[in-house]
């Protein structure tokens, strides 16, 4: 390490400051036992065993997990798969990377919550799992600093005479003041060479052993899964086909990569202070303008009140004033009514005259009062309400202000929408996706633009005219996706996006630029019969991924397993042939992956390869042997079924150059044609032209060719995938969505 670099790492972060790296994702609180999941993030041991248990019924049987033949996904194979599938059921061919039969083990997965990747941990569950002492060590630490002002007290004095401890033994796993210390390890004695630290809490072992041979020491480390194994992991475990260092070459790089990745930190600490000051700056400025903001949004709303609350008076008045005025009416009325019941005595005095028995004398009397009284009822028959006490006609509908209300909302410029790269996929069609700010408002829809920038198949006629570097827009997109249609083969395309609110357009998104593939999409699903090997190929629900993972049905099966059998590939092939015609897929291939090859497949050749098993004692066929590490023979490759890329431990291998075959490697660096190991692409791509048999592999998401060869295109030609050891292959879903029938 240099000067400068020892200078650099003396400025060690206090250890108060790094408590959010300390807490656990699942419970929040400091590491309690952390487990080291193989993606490398750290859970607690109880907060595993939790999620296991909550998961227990997640796992499945990789047999199940096969579409049948009634499903919605299922496909009527062709006549020629058919013929291949008849002849492995009869078991009149038989070929050691080809089998049916034997269900796959059931295995447990758990979801890390820190990637949320599926770790699968196998039969042995939380026991495969390394205890990541080093973290439990720093959690430890920053416990005790934590905690200053409680000191860790001598395991051996006792009170009231009990001292505080200045060392802990690692070996003892107890506490010690100075003088208990030199009592219980004299000099000369065995316990003289104990291992002490400073005063702690935490004994951790102080040999790590492998949670897979329990007896058995780590000492080398695998750079494929990395993490570190032991030496009968290397020689017939799971990591038996991996690539392992020595733990001390594996300490010594590490270091030195967080040690340098500490100081280029370390190295910008101006720099982060500097942005820091802009994003002080910034933050000032945003309270700034969002005080103003509010204070203006108040005022508008203020207004509202106030119109309101003027609106509210005037009608609130009129309906005052025409209650008062129908009070009137109605008390007026009441009070004739009043005057009625002041004639009381009236008709007492009627009812005394009913008692006249002298004729004369009553109707002389009577014929007066009825005239009277017939006036008084004549009012009764005929009575109507002076005013109406129904209001009507002030009933308030304010059903539309507060539809207006809700949907006012600030008439400034919606910000520009990014298109997200990681989702967007382009083909013969483009499948564009965008996402907006964290804190962007509602808005009415979007416009996606997008223009042809070039490309080898268009003519200069074309390259100048109306079309070139035009812009076409889509329609109104209210989400946050849509697909174009119809763009033009191995041609170059950007795309911009923008939002509308309230009739305002947002800027123009960055614009992005995509290449479509030298073909059509063709779309295929794996295919589940052909001799698909149940016992090591995994193959899930939809049909669109493959996974190689020997389990222990294969190991419990190995007295039937032929010499060098088990070094061969597992083969699997599409569902779909390829009769005439240009077409392109796309995949993944898992980066940690050990050996993955891909191309195409005659159905022909399959037939072929089935009567006529390979002679698997020749070395030849031995992974092992160095006749087959990376390179394919030409001559040998004739008489395969397969044309097949090798793509593997995050790399891609070109084929070796050979006069019986035409190959061409389009990707090695200019000055360097013998260059024939690349970095493996995130995505891979591969074309198949059936009239002028060849075929071509690309790069997915920059379309560079990487390699194409001549291929013999006899009968129907499949997609076909081989793997060994741990591997996995995932098809595009914008292409198994595509599913086309030729």
């Amino acid at each position: 390490m240099s000067a400068e670099m020892r200078r650099s790492s003396s400025a060690l972060v206090p250890i108060k400051n790094i408590e959010r790296e300390l807490i656990c994702p699942i419970c929040k609180e400091l590491f309690t036992h952390p487990l080291i999941l193989p993606c490398q993030h750290s859970v607690c041991h109880k907060c595993v065993r939790e999620l296991l248990m909550l998961n227990h019924e997640d796992s499945f049987d990789a047999g199940s997990e096969c579409s049948l033949p009634g499903s919605p996904r299922s496909r009527v194979p062709s006549p020629s798969m058919e013929r291949l599938d008849r002849l492995v059921r009869s078991g009149s061919i038989s070929s050691p990377g080809w089998r049916r039969g034997s269900v796959t083990p059931r295995v447990t997965t758990i979801a890390c919550p820190g990637c949320q990747h599926d770790i699968d941990l196998g039969e042995r569950g939380i026991s495969m799992l390394f205890r990541n002492f080093t973290l439990e060590s720093i959690v430890e630490r920053y416990r005790q600093a934590a905690r200053a002002a409680i000191a860790i007290m001598c395991n051996i004095c006792k009170p009231p005479q009990q001292q505080e401890a200045t060392k802990s033994c690692m070996d003892c796993k107890a506490s010690y003041c100075n003088e208990c210390f030199k009592l219980h390890h004299p000099w000369g004695t065995p316990k003289a060479q104990h291992e002490y630290v400073g005063p702690t809490t935490n004994f951790r072992p102080k040999v790590l052993m492998c949670p897979e041979h329990e007896m058995e020491k780590v000492n080398m480390y695998c750079e494929v899964c990395k993490r570190p194994v032991c030496h009968l992991c290397k020689l017939g475990g799971s990591h038996a086909n991996h690539k392992v260092t020595s733990m001390s070459s594996a300490y010594k790089i590490l270091k030195e990569k967080l040690a340098k990745s500490i100081h280029y930190l370390i190295s910008k600490e101006d720099q982060v202070r500097t942005q820091i000051t802009d994003l002080d700056l910034l933050i000032s400025q945003t309270e700034e303008n969002g005080q103003l903001a509010e204070r203006q949004a108040n005022e508008h709303f203020e207004r509202l009140f106030e119109t309101l609350q003027e609106r509210k008076s005037e009608m609130l008045r009129s309906i005052e004033q025409s209650r008062n005025r129908r009070l009137d009416q109605l008390k007026t009325q009441v009070e004739e009514y009043q005057g009625m019941l002041e004639n009381s005595g009236l008709v007492g005095y009627a009812q005394e005259v009913l008692k006249e028995t002298d004729q004369s004398c009553f109707v002389q009397t009577a014929k007066q009062l009825h005239v009277r009284i017939q006036k008084a009822t004549e009012s009764l028959r005929t009575f109507h309400p002076s005013a109406d006490p129904c209001f009507d006609e002030f009933v308030l509908n304010t059903s539309r202000e507060e539809t207006l209300l809700k949907e006012m909302c600030f008439g400034g410029v919606p910000d520009p929408p990014l298109i997200d790269l990681s989702q967007s996929r382009v083909y013969n069609e483009a499948a564009i996706c965008w996402r907006l700010s964290d804190d962007h408002l509602p808005t009415d829809h979007h416009m996606l633009e997008y223009r042809r920038l070039g490309g080898p198949s268009q003519s200069p006629a074309q390259e100048n005219g109306e079309d070139s570097g035009v812009w076409r827009t889509t329609d109104r997109v209210y989400g946050p996706s849509t697909v174009v249609c119809d763009l033009e083969p191995d041609s170059l395309y950007s795309f911009r996006v923008r939002s509308c609110r309230n009739s305002m357009f947002s800027p123009y998104s960055p614009e992005v630029t995509f290449h479509t593939p030298p073909a059509p999409t063709f779309g295929f699903l794996f295919s589940d019969k052909c001799g698909f090997s149940t016992e090591r190929l995994i193959l899930n629900k939809r049909r669109d991924t493959v996974e190689s993972a020997a389990g222990m049905a294969f190991l419990l099966a190995a007295e039937r397993v032929q010499t060098g059998s088990y070094i061969g590939l597992d083969y699997i092939i599409g569902d779909t042939g390829i009769s005439q015609g240009r077409h392109y897929w796309a995949f993944k291939v898992e980066p940690q992956s050990y050996m993955v090859k891909v191309g195409v497949a005659s159905d022909s050749k399959l037939l072929e390869w089935f009567h006529n098993p390979r002679d698997t004692s020749s070395p030849r066929y031995d992974h092992d042997s160095g006749h087959d590490s990376g390179s394919e023979d030409a001559c040998y490759e004739l008489s395969q079924p397969f044309t097949l890329l090798t793509v593997g431990m995050g790399r891609l291998f070109i084929p070796k150059a050979s006069s019986s075959s035409s190959v061409s490697t389009a990707a090695a660096p200019a000055g360097d044609p013998g260059n024939r190991v690349l970095p493996m692409p995130q995505r891979m791509g591969v074309c198949l032209d059936y009239e002028a048999c060849r075929v071509y592999f690309y790069d997915a998401d920059t379309m560079r060719c990487l390699y194409e060869r001549q291929v013999d295109c006899s009968g129907t030609m499949y997609p076909a995938f081989g793997l060994m050891g741990g591997g996995k292959v995932q098809l595009e879903e914008f292409l198994t969505a595509k599913r086309l029938t030729f």
